[in-house]
């Protein structure tokens, strides 16, 4: 592709001295640059790719593409840098959501949930249906590969190299809608900048990445962002902040309130129900999930399949048999443990604290509930204490171990959380996540409970520079086995 047809595809107009340019690629890491490449200098969190051009130049970069001037090879100077990196990779591959229905769906919590189901229910309805979150990159159930160029970083929604491949991999293979998870990171980074939205759909909002964006309103105006690029919004007014989404909207709105979700109730560990009031009709859904928080997820995901034309039947009888999200409370024993264990994702005090409400709801009498979690190091501080005062408030038990620790030392983040423990309730400090797994299943009694949080589907610890493979899983499987052959507690 010559340079020429590139930009003019992107939506820049190309210096005459540019034009016929031979382009080979885009790359945004001076260390893959190939020959014929276009590099774009991103300003990184930690490193300015600006300091990189001579390297790229060296390998072989044709064009830099930059916010300033550059010198030594043809550049071309943007306004932002980031935007034009989507844009060129959406050109680069032929603008491939120009033929897909997109759902984006953003929030704190519930995403990866709200998602899955809108896709299962898609699929159930013969539309061929692509899937794009933090657990899986798939399209109809089969995996399709995205890996991050950072091997350390847990992306909920891939960088343009990955995405625009993605969606064109998804387009050829005859994909009709894609269902994406769109976090506040690739807003503000504007990974999705050149993406229309058939339906943006708004979860929930509260605390959660404040050491990128400062305060909850500058966090609010960036989920707010794609609301300004679909045709019609599903929002969750339940959450303060999705009505105040709702009341700016000026699309095509499908409200989740007090009006339209009716007859919620949860069924212990058979799962929830609700009803959706829409277009005059009630209609009636069970979700075979446990979790009263399952109710306003299935209910976004019902609300905007009916909202897209699924009809009642099909979407109900999709989300009756749907089976659950990887590390969304993921029940990891069975029948013949004397223990129940759960595995879940919850990384925030929103989520944390709906997870044990959940719990107590299904508990039986005198059963004590086991709480293991940690914080992620090198992320937002200010959840660390709050996230212990939950924690302690709701569990009987509270055990504090690591949780992709990074650069920061385990001992350090244990000592923020435990700012917010209330004292006097019972609890422990185990830094080895393995060892604090067995403490945990090894002590509880017969009928308890116990929830490892935090972590969800992730099969790794980062620590360091190192992401070394990590199962909480396995460690369960191998505790169960143990306390079995001991005999319980």
């Amino acid at each position: 592709m010559v340079l020429r047809e590139l930009l003019a595809s992107a939506g820049y107009v190309c210096p005459k001295t540019l034009e016929n340019i031979e382009i080979s690629g885009i790359e945004c890491d001076s260390r893959r640059v190939a020959r014929g490449n276009v590099f774009v200098a991103l300003a990184g969190l930690r490193e300015d790719g600006f300091s990189h051009i001579g390297e790229a130049i060296a390998r072989g970069a044709a064009l830099i593409v930059a916010e300033r001037e550059a010198k030594g090879a043809p550049s071309f100077a943007v306004r932002d840098a980031r935007a034009a990196t989507a844009r060129l990779y959406d050109a680069w591959y032929g603008h491939p959501a120009k033929t897909l229905s997109l759902i984006g769906v953003t929030g704190t919590n519930g995403k990866t949930s709200v998602s899955t189901m809108i896709a299962a229910v898609l699929r159930r309805a013969g539309v061929s249906c692509g899937l794009i979150g933090t657990v899986e990159c798939s399209l109809d159930g089969k995996k399709i590969s995205a890996p991050n160029a950072d091997r350390l970083a847990n992306m909920t929604t891939p960088d343009p190299a990955q995405l625009y491949a993605v969606l064109a991999e998804m387009r050829d293979k005859g994909a009709r809608y894609v269902v994406m998870e769109v976090s506040s990171h690739a807003l503000t980074f504007r990974k999705t900048d050149p993406l229309f939205f058939e339906r943006a759909v708004f979860t929930n909002l509260s605390p959660d990445h404040l050491d990128l964006h400062g305060d909850m309103e500058a966090y609010f105006a960036e989920k707010r962002k794609l609301f300004s690029a679909c045709a019609g919004a599903v929002v969750n007014c339940f959450s303060p902040y999705g009505q105040r989404l709702a009341d700016g909207l000026h699309v095509p709105l499908w409200r989740l309130d007090a009006q339209t979700l009716r007859k919620a109730r949860t069924d212990g560990c058979r799962g929830v129900s609700f009803s959706i009031f829409e277009n005059g009709k009630e209609n009636s859904f069970t979700l075979p999930l446990v979790g009263n928080f399952f109710v306003e997820n299935g209910a976004l995901a019902a609300l905007t399949a009916l909202s897209v034309g699924v009809p009642y039947a099909v979407a109900a009888d999709a989300l009756s048999t749907f089976s659950g999200v990887r590390g969304r409370m993921e029940r990891v024993s069975d029948e013949t443990d004397d223990i129940t264990v759960f595995i879940d994702y919850a990384h925030t005090p929103d989520a944390l604290e709906k997870l044990l409400y959940s719990v107590r709801d299904i508990r039986e009498s005198g059963a004590k509930i086991h709480l293991l979690f940690g914080c992620g190091g090198d992320r937002d501080r200010t959840k660390r204490a709050v996230m212990g005062r939950v924690g302690s408030r709701l569990a009987d038990f509270l055990i504090l171990t690591a949780d992709n620790s990074r650069s920061e030392k385990t001992a350090d983040i244990l000592r923020d959380i435990l700012r917010g423990v209330d004292r006097e309730k019972p609890h422990t400090v185990i830094e080895n996540r393995k060892d604090a797994i067995a403490f945990a299943l090894q002590n509880a009694k017969s009928g308890d409970i116990v929830i490892l949080a935090g972590k969800g589907h992730e099969e790794y610890e980062i620590i360091g520079q190192e992401r070394l493979p990590f199962s909480e899983r396995d460690v369960v499987r191998e505790e169960l086995l143990r306390r079995k052959k001991g005999g319980g507690k």
